[in-house]
């Protein structure tokens, strides 16, 4: 049991996490053996500079670190390079879209926990969206959710949207 309760194995996982890990470490990779590479060609090679690009390349890893989003009975949890960050999802008082250079859906529970997550995750994830759909259904239900309920709809049409989508890719009818 983790702290919420839950068995461990009743942890709904984002699939492609691992996928997004190893994207983040070859890009750093690459980085680190270009930079070497100029400094080798150039003759400008040293100990200091080997360390100034090695400081570069886990500085690009840390920036591209995909957050680990994890969900189970009325939780969902994002465990970046730091710190776990955790939400219940049958007390949830805010769902909003923020939106930028990246879209993100910033989740807000009764007792003051807030996660920040990509909606993508969701709509690739149908195990993940529905745990938090259940969720955020008690706390709709029970009045807590105050605002949020149509960020919810169109993120709910998208995860349709990508299923059926992956029904006919697979039965061969798209």
């Amino acid at each position: 049991m983790d702290g919420s309760g839950e068995a461990a194995g009743e942890a709904a996982n984002d699939v492609e996490w691992r996928r997004e890990l190893r994207v983040s470490v070859r890009c750093a990779a690459v980085l680190l053996v270009l930079l070497l590479l100029v400094d080798w060609g150039s003759g400008q090679l040293a100990p200091w500079r080997c360390a100034l690009w090695l400081f570069l390349a886990g500085l690009l890893f840390a920036l591209l670190y995909p957050a680990r989003v994890s969900a189970g009975g009325n939780w969902l949890a994002s465990r970046g390079p730091v710190r776990e960050r955790r939400v219940r999802t049958d007390l949830l008082v805010s769902v909003r879209c923020l939106d930028g250079v990246s879209q993100r859906l910033l989740l807000r529970d009764a007792l003051g926990g807030r996660v920040e997550i990509d909606p993508d995750v969701l709509v690739r994830n149908p195990c993940l969206w529905s745990c938090l759909e259940e969720g955020a259904r008690k706390a709709e239900a029970d009045g807590s959710l105050l605002c949020g309920a149509t960020a919810l709809r169109r993120i709910a049409v998208r995860v349709e949207r990508e299923t059926a989508h992956a029904v006919f890719r697979v039965s061969g009818l798209e």
